[in-house]
């Protein structure tokens, strides 16, 4: 009995290396985006994450001031006894139009930097604060820490928290 070896042949090795060539450039540009998404994600994620602490912070200052404070200088940590709005209604939650007395920045670090409108040269976080009596009796609290710049053309990590406050407990 005679073997046609013709049709029982493999695969030869200029496919074989032509085929593992592909794989290997296939592979190599997954794995550059898989790199940059995971770098991407991790800054982002710290950047949303930080904004939340931030916003908690601030939030928990006002509300460690009594229910009718309006002079606690809460631009500052810790906050001062007068020279402030403390819990006075007014304010804005819209980073781009901050109010005085009611924003404050912060370092890359988280160090508290000042107050007012003008942001110092080395912020990196901005807080703005707006209090509110939707009844009375009652003062909603809404905290809003955004981030100075978006990576890679995304959206500005920002964390809003908001708190009703009641007159007496």
């Amino acid at each position: 009995m005679k073997t046609n070896l013709r049709c029982e042949r493999g695969t030869t090795l200029i496919e074989t290396v032509i085929a593992s060539a592909i794989l290997l450039v296939v592979m190599v540009g997954l794995l550059s985006m898989a790199a940059l998404a995971t770098m991407y994600t991790e800054n982002h994620g710290h950047l949303e994450a930080r904004t939340t602490e931030y916003a908690q912070d601030k939030m928990e200052q006002l509300l460690a001031l009594s229910y009718s404070d309006q002079q606690s200088d809460t631009t500052t940590f810790p906050a001062m006894p007068t020279g402030g709005t403390g819990m006075a209604v007014g304010g804005s939650i819209d980073p781009s139009t901050p109010i005085d007395g009611y924003v404050d920045w912060v370092g890359n670090n988280g160090d508290s930097l000042s107050g007012g409108v003008t942001p110092p040269a080395d912020w990196f976080y901005l807080r703005v604060w707006q209090i509110s009596t939707p009844t009375p009796g009652m003062k909603q609290i809404v905290v809003v820490a955004t981030v100075k710049t978006a990576l890679a053309g995304a959206m500005r990590p920002t964390s809003t928290l908001v708190v009703l406050r009641a007159d007496k407990f």
